[in-house]
């Protein structure tokens, strides 16, 4: 298997990132001086490769997943990759322990939290610095590159500005208005696409093994977002959330309903966050207690002078439930959308297929009572209700605004 092989309907990407992979190979086999090393990936050089890229699509398109394939193929060992169409072959030491997360000169960096901040970016910057412990390439992935604070993009510029000679960042981001403009500029920029539902659908069943009409129901209804397909096909309880969203246009009726399916919402974003905290938080709190040196499971006091890494994990827990409840509220405010969007084809009479011919009976419903001015109405509220909790409103205040917004149409 290639490394390409999970970047679902993005030919082209896969096509640039495949030249610049060879062109990073043959510079570590054939350049020696680091100074030029650094003169070959300058943005005006001849190499197809370059020091930073910038990963930016719509979520689901598979930014970080192009990216951790890239960063496999720089570092392909295998010997016979200049005679199968180049690095990346998915199956030496190279490639697998990048994919895994293993490998010692690549650093994949996630957040689960609502930013990233200075502490964090200054330990990337100083790990750039370090020369490629396997001789190749010294890759940073920093998957969430628009949550820097400006503090930590201001950080992470001069590192840029001046990379190590064998030192690659890849960034990624859903845009690039999410990314400082200086930044940006120093960086080589690949545009990835929603993928076709059709496409989702297919690596669902070749690689989940989901059953082809389940896949090709959640394909559609998430509009191609990988990621989003795979967790409705493989965990019903968010098939039920999603349900319970799909059904909040026939419930505001009156202020009585609005308000009871804004806290519904909202109470199914917090579910979300709960569920989250069970999987991660137990097992995380253990870990740091055993690391700390009480018994795992007993619950028994903790070494003195240890609290403040206990009281650090928890503030750290804290964050990330906030984070994952914003999270699981905009999807389901993606979803209402993507029901309004269906419900303006209807009335258009579009012949574009439904994202949720599951909720058939609900879309003629709402079609067949409301003008298409209405609906557009009704989407621009959803489109406030998401600007309102980025400037952070009160989640409950927002929520509520919106749902009497849809009733009023």
């Amino acid at each position: 298997m290639a490394v390409w092989d999970d970047l679902v309907g993005q030919d082209r990407v896969i096509e640039q990132l495949a030249a610049a992979a060879r062109d990073a190979d043959a510079l570590v086999t054939t350049v020696e001086s680091g100074h030029a090393l650094t003169d070959a990936l300058s943005p005006g050089g001849a190499s197809r490769m370059t020091h930073a890229w910038l990963f930016t699509g719509p979520p689901g398109s598979g930014r970080a997943t192009a990216a951790r394939a890239f960063a496999a193929a720089l570092q392909c060992v295998s010997p016979d990759r200049a005679s199968s169409g180049g690095p990346g072959c998915g199956f030496c030491d190279g490639c697998h322990t990048t994919l895994v997360g293993t490998h010692a000169d690549v650093e994949i960096v996630r957040t689960d939290l609502l930013s990233i901040g200075v502490k964090e970016t200054r330990d990337l910057v100083r790990r750039a610095q370090l020369s490629p412990a396997g001789g190749r390439w010294q890759v940073i992935v920093l998957e969430d590159a628009g949550r820097l604070t400006e503090g930590a993009g201001n950080v992470l510029l001069k590192a840029v500005e001046e990379p190590a000679p064998r030192t690659v960042w890849l960034l990624c981001a859903p845009s690039v208005e999410d990314v400082l403009p200086t930044i940006r500029s120093r960086c080589r920029l690949l545009t990835l696409r929603t993928p076709p539902a059709a496409a989702v659908a297919d690596v669902l069943v070749r690689r989940d093994g989901i059953d082809p009409e389940l896949a090709s129901q959640m394909a559609r209804a998430t509009q191609g977002h990988i990621g989003r397909a795979r967790r409705l096909a493989t965990d019903e309880r968010a098939r039920a959330r999603r349900a319970s969203v799909l059904k909040v246009p026939l419930r505001v009726a009156d202020m009585g309903g609005c308000l009871k399916a804004a806290q519904e919402l909202i109470d199914a974003a917090a579910e979300d966050a709960k569920q989250v905290a069970e999987e991660v938080d137990t097992k995380e709190t253990e870990e740091l207690r055993a690391a700390l040196g009480a018994a795992a499971g007993t619950g028994g006091r903790l070494p003195r002078g240890t609290a403040g890494a206990m009281k650090e994990l928890q503030d750290r827990q804290k964050r990330r439930a906030t984070r994952t409840q914003r999270d699981s509220l905009d999807l389901a405010l993606s979803d209402l959308t993507g029901f309004y969007r269906d419900v303006l084809a209807i009335q258009l009479g579009s012949r574009v297929e439904p994202a949720n011919a599951d909720a058939w009976d609900a879309l003629q419903r709402i079609a067949s009572s409301s003008r298409p001015e209405s609906t557009l109405r009704r989407v621009e509220a959803i489109v406030a209700c998401r600007q309102a909790l980025d400037r952070n409103v009160a989640p409950l205040l927002a929520v509520e605004a919106m749902t009497v917004a849809l009733r009023a149409g």
